[in-house]
């Protein structure tokens, strides 16, 4: 059995890690999924009383829960995968549009060359998910911590990780010190993709920042390829001297 429930007093990243917490330690609760953007809260168990999960809301802090929702029917492959591309539709486009703004810049300079299509892909990939970070750079740092193994424990790094995407971003584009610039996003995307497959080990259903808070997008094997993709292009220029 699912249900769904509107949650109010929700204001930040730590409130939807203190009702996960607060709705998971319920005995008959098996999982526990809460969202900021829509502030709700999904629960799966063989028999939820809403009356002890709204009281479990309650006694997390000043927050309340009201179902909007009964028992949710199995889904379908067809209605997960629509669920699944509606989803992810502001990320698939965002790539979709970079992929295909180089690919112009490398016909139009009359000479392909992969590497610079890397470089000049990875410029605008940084930039444009760094600008989505700063947007709301206090929400996006209070759910970058939730995973991250770095800005777990230090949450300044959670405030300059955008602006060393759009460093390395600007970098990637006037094609500045590339050794330095492939060494470092190789470093950090590495460092990023060992906190998103700990929480993928863990089943932790946590938000994920790669667009900040603007979209509300899911921990899902889709942010690990993300990140692995771009060390992987990084590492890639590195071994052919691409610098």
């Amino acid at each position: 059995m699912e249900k769904t429930y509107e949650v109010t007093g929700m204001h930040c990243q730590s409130c939807v890690e203190t009702l996960t917490n607060a709705l998971s330690e319920l005995s008959e609760v098996d999982s526990a999924a809460v969202t900021l953007n829509p502030p709700r809260a999904r629960v799966e168990g063989s028999a939820i009383d809403s009356n002890r999960i709204a009281g479990a809301v309650a006694s997390a802090g000043d927050y309340s829960a009201e179902e909007v929702s009964g028992e949710t029917p199995a889904s379908t492959s067809a209605t997960d995968a629509k669920s699944m591309l509606s989803t992810y539709y502001p990320l698939i486009l965002i790539v979709t549009f970079l992929l295909a703004g180089c690919a112009i810049l490398q016909l139009r300079s009359g000479a392909w060359s992969w590497m610079d299509y890397m470089s000049d892909f990875m410029g605008g990939f940084f930039v444009v998910f760094g600008f989505f970070k700063l947007l709301d750079l206090r929400g996006f740092t209070d759910a970058f911590q939730t995973y991250d193994v770095i800005a777990s424990r230090f949450r300044g790094y959670g405030f300059a990780y955008p602006f060393i995407e759009v460093a390395l971003g600007f970098a990637y584009l006037l094609h500045f010190e590339l050794f330095w610039t492939n060494a470092i996003t190789l470093i950090v995307m590495s460092i990023g993709s060992v906190g998103v497959l700990r929480s993928l080990l863990q089943k932790r259903k946590i938000q994920c920042a790669c667009l900040g808070t603007v979209f509300d997008l899911p921990m899902t094997t889709v942010t690990l390829v993300e990140d692995v993709s771009m060390a992987a292009m990084a590492a890639i220029m590195l071994a052919y001297g691409a610098y």
